[in-house]
C-alpha cells in the first residue's frame, strides 16, 4: 500500500491509474462495489488500482461542532481498503483551499494534471468542488477530452436497497448492530488502545479492557456479544467476548465507554490494542439498585451472549473484507 499526502509529485508507476473517489466511510457493500470494479478495470488495462479519499471527512470540516460520526477511523479504513486489493491511495487534506477549489480545477488540477488519472469509478451521485457543483455529467465531459475512462456505479444490493454510510450510523446509532453488518458485509468494528477502568468490574468478578469512543461513532448505550480481537503485530487473536458501552448510570455516570469482558480467558490487556466487532444487542443499558444486582445481571448477560456467539457463522462472518 503506497499513500499520497498531496496531489503532485506522483510516482510514474502511480499515474494513468483507475481512480476509485470518495469518503468510503465505513467501506460498505456499494464502496466494495465500486472499488473492485475499479480493479477489474486497472486489470485490464494494466495499471495501477488507486482511490482518491479526503482527511478530514469532509462533514467534519463544515461541521465541526457535530459529535463523533466516523464508522472507521483512518486506520481501520486502509485495513478494510487493503483486503479490497486497493493498491496506492491518494488521501488528499480536505482544507479550506479544497473546499473552496471549484470543480473544473478539481477535475484540471488535481484528476488531471496532478494524478494523471487513467481511468475514474464513482457512485451514481457523486458531487464534488466549490458548492458540490461538479457532478457526473461533468465528469463525463471532462473525461471525453481529456481521454479518461469514467465508470458510474449504482450503490445498491440484488434487492434494489440502495447501500448507505448514513443508513449504517444510523442503525448503529439505534443498536441495531446486526442489521448494519448486512450493508456493511462484516461486523462493524472498534478498534483502540487498552486504557485504565475504574475497577469495579474486577471487583465484582468480571475484569474488563476499556476502550475511548472520543473520537467514534458511539453506538446506543447497552450490552453487546461480540468478538474481541488482541492484536499482535499483524496478526489479531479473536475471542469471545460481552461489552457495555454507556456512561455507568448505577455508579453516578461518567464520560461515555466501551468496556469489554473477554469470556474465554482474561490476562491483562492494558496497553494493548484490540478490535471489538459487534454482533448482537442484548439489552439497552439501565442503572441498578446496587451492585450486587448488577453483578447478577452481567452473569446474566454473559451466558446469553455465550448463546448468540455460539454461532459457527459469526466467526466466518467476522470482519471479512465486504462482498460485492
Amino acid at each position: 500500500m503506497r499513500i499520497y499526502r498531496r496531489h503532485h509529485h506522483i510516482d510514474p508507476a502511480d499515474q494513468n491509474a483507475v481512480v476509485a473517489i470518495g469518503n468510503f466511510d465505513g467501506v460498505h457493500l456499494g464502496h466494495a462495489k465500486v472499488i473492485r470494479a475499479a480493479a477489474k478495470a486497472a486489470r485490464a488495462e494494466g495499471t495501477t488500482c488507486a482511490l482518491l479519499t479526503f482527511e478530514p471527512h469532509p462533514r467534519q470540516f463544515f461541521q465541526p461542532e457535530i459529535g463523533p460520526f466516523r464508522l472507521t477511523p483512518f486506520r481501520t479504513k486502509i485495513r478494510l481498503l487493503t483486503d479490497l486489493g486497493v493498491e496506492t491511495i491518494f488521501n488528499l487534506r480536505f482544507s479550506q483551499a479544497l473546499a473552496q477549489t471549484s470543480a473544473e480545477d478539481f477535475i484540471g488540477n488535481i484528476l488531471v494534471d496532478g494524478l494523471g488519472v487513467g481511468g475514474v469509478v464513482v457512485g451514481p451521485n457523486f458531487r464534488f468542488g466549490r458548492g458540490r457543483r461538479g457532478d457526473n455529467r461533468m465528469l463525463a465531459d471532462y473525461a471525453a477530452r481529456h481521454r479518461f475512462r469514467l465508470i458510474e456505479i449504482p450503490m445498491d444490493g440484488d434487492s434494489g436497497d440502495a447501500f448507505s454510510s448514513s443508513r449504517v450510523r444510523k442503525l448503529i446509532g439505534e443498536g441495531e448492530v446486526a442489521q448494519a453488518s448486512r450493508i456493511l458485509g462484516r461486523l462493524w468494528e472498534v478498534e483502540g488502545r487498552v486504557r485504565a477502568g475504574h475497577g469495579q468490574g474486577q471487583e465484582m468478578g468480571f475484569p474488563t479492557a476499556n476502550l475511548s469512543l472520543d473520537r467514534i461513532l458511539h453506538p446506543a448505550a447497552g450490552i453487546y456479544a461480540v468478538r474481541a480481537g488482541i492484536v499482535d503485530r499483524n496478526d489479531t487473536h479473536w475471542q469471545n467476548a460481552a461489552a457495555y458501552v454507556g456512561d455507568r448510570p448505577t455508579f453516578g455516570g461518567s464520560a461515555m465507554a466501551l468496556e469489554v469482558h473477554l469470556l474465554e480467558q482474561g490476562g491483562d490487556l492494558y496497553g494493548k490494542r484490540i478490535r471489538v466487532a459487534f454482533v448482537e444487542m442484548l439489552r439497552r443499558d439501565e442503572a441498578f439498585a446496587d451492585s450486587e444486582a448488577l453483578r447478577r445481571q452481567m452473569a446474566a448477560d454473559c451466558k446469553r451472549a455465550r448463546h448468540v456467539l455460539a454461532d459457527p457463522g459469526i466467526v466466518d462472518f467476522l470482519a471479512k473484507p465486504s462482498a460485492a
